[in-house]
């Protein structure tokens, strides 16, 4: 692949600081494992959202400082995390139950693929170590808007928005936005491709084509 210039991108705290500015006042929302659980820390002030982790939390804050850590609060990535006033807790059943009746406004998910039909890949690649599914199949079918945070391509320079998904899928047309280091695309309905909304600051045209393996519309 040709070389690009990269010096551009956004750091995950950027990056997460551009996915909680997809957050509006009142929303549920369910932050995966990895780079979505950077958000909390980065919603706007004033902004009141509700994140859910499915181990049976809603209310949880940011992360904590090492003086505030309490072992007992987890998210979902077995991390510690803070709980806001009024926050709750729950069995897994409850917390599934909430999912898969539609109740969560917003999932935020990382990938290792995205299609541009929007099918999503994010739970294992054939060969390697998986710890286990996780709720990522139950999130992308139950949530009302599917975001994606993720770096635009892999460790060693290939592109993760690809034209068809080659590897196990966990949701075929489930994604409404991808939201990576360079860009923020959005899936058409219907099958109607990938549209670029907005790039990163600094970054060019010509850098998001090259390291996208399909076609992107431009307005």
């Amino acid at each position: 692949m040709t070389a690009v210039d990269l010096t551009h991108r956004l750091s995950r705290d950027q990056l997460a600081r551009r996915v909680a500015a997809e957050l509006t006042d009142g929303m549920y929302v369910n932050l995966g494992i990895g780079m979505p659980t950077l958000v909390p820390s980065h919603v706007p002030e004033g902004i009141q959202v509700l994140i859910h982790s499915e181990n049976g939390i809603i209310g949880v804050g940011p992360y904590p400082y090492d003086e505030d850590v309490d072992p007992d609060l987890i998210n979902a990535g077995k991390e510690t995390v803070t709980v806001l006033p009024g926050a709750a807790f729950f069995d897994s059943a409850s917390s599934f139950d909430m999912i898969r009746g539609g109740k969560v406004d917003v999932a935020v998910l990382g990938a290792m693929q995205v299609s541009r039909t929007g099918d999503l890949c994010n739970w294992m690649i054939p060969g390697k170590m998986v710890k286990g599914m996780g709720g990522a199949m139950d999130l992308v079918s139950g949530a009302r808007r599917v975001i994606v945070m993720m770096e635009h391509v892999t460790r060693d320079g290939q592109p993760k928005i690809v034209d068809k998904c080659t590897l196990p899928y966990t949701g075929r047309g489930v994604v409404n936005r991808v939201i990576t280091d360079l860009a923020v695309i959005d899936v058409l309905p219907d099958g109607n491709g990938l549209q670029l909304v907005e790039l990163a600051p600094g970054v060019t045209l010509d850098t998001v084509r090259a390291l996208t393996d399909t076609d992107l519309r431009i307005n």
